[in-house]
């Protein structure tokens, strides 16, 4: 070991060095019993003179009160729907239940999709044959592909189709509807209630069937995930066959939507004496997915109050929402004290303090100009050793108002060792042989 100075020596330890190496015996007997001490005994006194409070950040008051224009829409009840986040960026009367009629299908459609086998042979019953118009045609024990099915369910919107296609999938029209209302209430809907495949109007013991404009916006966002629905409800024309090949079947797609913007995605009409004129769509651009819904959209003769009403909407979201990026690059924190932490350099008593680094990502948020995004910094008064470089210890989470938008946690920026009483036997020995060593030279 290398021999100290004696400067360097008082200088460390002080006058007590003069005590005498006897003197330095008993010291060290009496420290190597605080050693095997509980560490956190031991820092007690010093932890409660360096531990930093910091409080979390209340998020910032919103400067402006959210409102909505005024839009002269036909529709009763109507949803603008941010497809990605499931935002309502605008509505009218778009919490109320009403008839939905024929945008039904598209919760048919995903139905199966999801649960079915698109080769299946579906043999027709009676009572899908006898469906009202809109209808396929089809006769009892006829059969086709359930693919050739939904083709017609989505483009023409038969209603023998639907019933084929629901007895197929739940065993019934009743398990089916089952099945529908399960998969609504996992997608978070608040205010639905099926009863038919086809939306034909249906009423029983429990309700009627019907849905809310924002119920589904939120069913067709979960739609337009799906490849399959969009090449079915985008596809211009099909023909098919039932499978003995004795009828041939032409469908055509009535979605005008399609062709009336760039960028239009997909889209479902529906219409019965209770529910009216009913629509549901679809649009993407620059990056950016709007839903439209719209209920009770005029009756006979006003077919075509639907499709400028969703125009109207879809521009209105295209010309106020913008996707941002609401990430706080290269924001700082206070380093917090690591408690119970092994010193550095080899030194006793020293406040050991961890920096702070929030990972930065795109946060990206559509939204207006005049909208304020509020952050809540969740930062932890101090650490408990040992830590790990980028160990999560913190978050900050950010709300669009009421709207939680996103969570990015805070991370530590370095490691740090937990103190242990071997670090003070280690530490107490070296201070011996060095004293020992400078004494006997």
């Amino acid at each position: 070991m290398k021999k100290l100075k004696l400067s360097s020596l008082k200088n460390l330890y002080g006058d007590s060095f003069r005590a005498g190496f006897a003197g330095r015996i008993l010291l060290f007997s009496m420290c190597i019993g605080l050693a095997v001490q509980p560490s956190h005994k031991v820092n007690a006194g010093f932890r409660q003179g360096f531990a930093q409070e910091v409080q979390p950040q209340e998020a910032k008051e919103e400067s402006v009160v959210e409102k909505q224009p005024d839009i002269a829409l036909y529709a009763k009840s109507a949803v603008l729907m941010d497809a990605a986040s499931g935002r309502v960026l605008y509505e009218k009367n778009g919490y109320e239940h009403m008839p939905n009629a024929s945008t039904t299908k598209i919760m048919t459609c995903i139905l199966t999709l999801e649960q079915g086998n698109l080769d299946d042979e579906v043999k027709i019953s009676s009572y899908a044959a006898s469906m009202p118009r809109v209808r396929l045609g089809m006769s009892t024990d006829d059969t086709f592909r359930l693919r050739d099915l939904l083709y017609s369910l989505m483009l023409e919107s038969h209603n023998d189709s639907a019933v084929a296609i629901a007895e197929h999938i739940g065993g019934s029209v009743e398990g089916f509807a089952e099945k529908m209302n399960q998969k609504a209430k996992e997608l978070g809907c608040k205010d639905t209630y099926f009863i038919t495949p086809n939306g034909l109007d249906g009423q029983d013991e429990i309700g009627v069937h019907g849905t809310t404009a924002e119920d589904l916006a939120k069913i067709m966002s979960y739609c337009i995930k799906n490849e399959t629905f969009l090449e079915i409800t985008r596809t211009a024309n099909h023909q098919f066959t039932n499978l003995a090949g004795t009828k041939s079947y032409n469908c055509n797609n009535h979605n005008a939507f399609l062709q009336m913007m760039d960028g239009a995605l997909s889209g479902k009409t529906g219409f019965t004496g209770n529910a009216g004129y009913c629509y549901v769509g679809a649009l993407e651009r620059e990056g950016r997915t709007f839903v439209v819904a719209l209920l009770a959209c005029g009756w006979p003769n006003n077919k075509s109050y639907k499709w400028a009403d969703t125009t109207a909407l879809m521009n209105y979201g295209l010309e106020q929402y913008q996707n941002t990026d609401v990430c706080e690059y290269g924001k700082e924190f206070p380093p917090v004290v690591a408690v119970d932490a092994e010193p550095e350099n080899g030194r006793l008593y020293q406040k050991i303090t961890v920096p702070l680094r929030i990972k930065e990502e795109k946060i990206n948020v559509l939204k207006r100009a005049d909208e304020e995004v509020k952050t809540i910094y969740d930062v932890p008064k101090n650490l408990q050793a040992p830590i790990e470089e980028g160990q999560e210890v913190g978050s900050v989470t950010y709300y669009l108002g009421e709207r939680q938008i996103a969570r990015v946690p805070i991370c530590a920026g370095k490691s740090v060792k937990k103190l242990e009483p071997s670090w003070y036997e280690d530490f107490l020995m070296k201070l011996f042989f060095m004293e020992k060593n400078f004494y006997f030279r």
